[in-house]
């Protein structure tokens, strides 16, 4: 291709673009003029529906980034399609919920894996678009690159051919959330305040500084990074959600509190002072109760408000296990001591309970909750089959009529029971739920336990009963259907 066609080509993406228009400096896309937006340069693109209460918060964030950027100069765009007007576009990009935000190089589209605010976004796209990392040639643009972001990293090697530089470049160009730069002039060094080859992550936020201590390593790298990058304590968000949960450190102790209390200030401050403590091991979180928004985490804990603040610490390995204080008291010691009691093993795990209804076996439908259900369960005399729902989970309340009905069929039956367990308020070590409805028949005589993957149906429960759980089995390795990744998107997100 010559000079002039390439320069030509240019001039046409450049203009296109500019031709489109804009709202706070986002391009208003649609499938007239998508394809001609994506050409020959960087956009993210924001999949939005007009009703949706998570594009709301994002709008002014995206906003703010694309005017951010606009004044630099970049040649990073940002762009946004109204997904229930642009249903074509939307089920050619797969959307399959709100927003959803992709990144285009040249026309081909990738997920963006950063965080929601204007700081977030900028840093993650000018990641995805320069190098893993910045290479600071001056004292000015050392010092102005240490303040640039709330977190940034740096690697000093005067070799800069090092095995230990080339391990830091492979890390920073895996890492999308923070900006690393790398400095391999010596007499720089000066300028950011080190002396030495070194790993520092410098913030503007409790030590300010972390230095990488031992053996450099990827693996220590990450955690390095993971573990210094967030405050001694994260308060909650929707924008901190993912730093939380998709973090290194599977341990949170989350501290329920009003900030209107009174003694907000105090019990925060000794929740801080114990953070120090298990930096590394364990992410301290503060869950603001006056949010409308946390009112379904604290359901999901069994928390009421009268009975916060309150701490729970969960531990996200291959389950989700909850841990509560053995008391309410949350001074120092006892913070302290109810985290290194989860750690060592001696604090058991919480499983949540209704109190068992008097009337609870009244109805065809029988109300199981985690005292009576091994009894009932597992009753070798009875083929019982349960549905583990969530109160508010939208299939599990289009499933009702038909598993009443179901049940109704049966409630004569001398070897069938139908029954129901509100998974949210119950819990049961032995079987966990990943997703809402799960159906399990257990069986009689044997009490094997087989999970239902048919339709839900009355006709397929029915035939899944009377063929002893043969038909619609869920194979024990076999992958979950569309409609059931669904659910578990739902519940997660719900969940959160």
């Amino acid at each position: 291709m010559n000079r002039f066609v390439f320069l030509s080509l240019l001039l046409i993406g450049f203009s296109t673009a500019d031709d489109i228009k804009r709202e706070e400096n986002v391009l208003v896309l649609n499938k007239d003029n998508f394809d001609d937006a994506i050409k020959n340069q960087f956009i993210l693109v924001e999949f939005y529906a007009p009703w949706c209460g998570h594009c709301k918060a994002l709008a002014p964030e995206y906003a703010k980034a694309a005017t951010q950027l606009q004044e630099e100069g970049s040649e990073i765009l940002l762009g946004k399609v109204d997904a229930t007007e642009e249903s074509e576009l939307a089920e050619k990009f797969e959307v399959r919920g709100y927003p959803t935000l992709k990144f285009f190089r040249n026309g081909k589209p990738s997920e963006y894996g950063g965080g929601r605010t204007a700081e977030d976004l900028v840093k993650w796209l000018k990641k995805k678009t320069g190098p893993p990392a910045v290479e600071l040639t001056s004292e000015e643009q050392a010092k102005k690159f240490k303040d640039s972001a709330s977190v940034v990293v740096v690697g000093l090697f005067s070799d800069k051919d090092s095995a230990d530089a080339k391990t830091f470049l492979e890390v920073a160009a895996d890492n999308d959330e923070h900006p690393f730069g790398i400095v391999t002039d010596k007499s720089i060094y000066a300028a950011l305040g080190e002396d030495n080859d070194g790993i520092v992550l410098y913030k503007n936020f409790d030590e300010k500084r972390n230095q990488l201590e031992g053996e450099v390593t990827s693996a220590l790298i990450k955690k390095f990074v993971s573990s210094n990058s967030l405050p001694l304590v994260v308060d909650f968000s929707h924008e901190t959600a993912q730093k939380i949960f998709g973090g290194e450190i599977k341990a949170h102790n989350l501290l329920f509190i009003s900030r209107k209390s009174s003694d907000y200030e105090s019990t925060v401050e000794s929740f801080k002072n114990v953070a120090k403590e298990f930096k590394s091991k364990v992410l301290f979180v503060t869950i603001n109760t006056d949010e409308e928004d946390h009112e379904r985490i604290m359901e999901f804990f069994g928390l009421k408000k009268d009975e916060t603040p309150s701490l729970r610490l969960i531990k996200l390995e291959e389950e989700m296990t909850k841990f509560k204080p053995p008391t309410d008291d949350l001074s120092e010691k006892n913070i302290k001591e109810f985290v290194e009691g989860v750690l060592s093993g001696k604090v058991k795990q919480h499983l949540l309970s209704q109190v068992l209804p008097e009337d609870w076996d009244k109805n065809p439908v029988k109300v199981l909750v985690s005292t009576n259900f091994d009894e009932v369960a597992f009753d070798k005399s009875k083929d019982v089959l349960v549905e583990f729902y969530a109160p508010w989970c939208g299939h599990c309340k289009q499933l009702v009529p038909i598993y009443d009905q179901l049940a109704e069929n049966f409630k004569d039956s001398a070897t069938v029971l139908i029954a129901k367990l509100d998974s949210t308020a119950n819990e049961l070590e032995h079987t966990k739920i990943n997703s809402f409805p799960t159906i399990k028949l257990f069986k009689r005589d044997t009490n094997e336990v087989i999970e239902y993957n048919g339709e839900r149906t009355l006709e397929g429960l029915t035939k899944f009963i009377e063929t002893d759980g043969d038909y619609g089995r869920a194979a024990p390795d076999q992958e979950v259907d569309e409609e059931e990744e669904e659910d578990k998107a739902d519940s997660a997100k719900d969940e959160l």
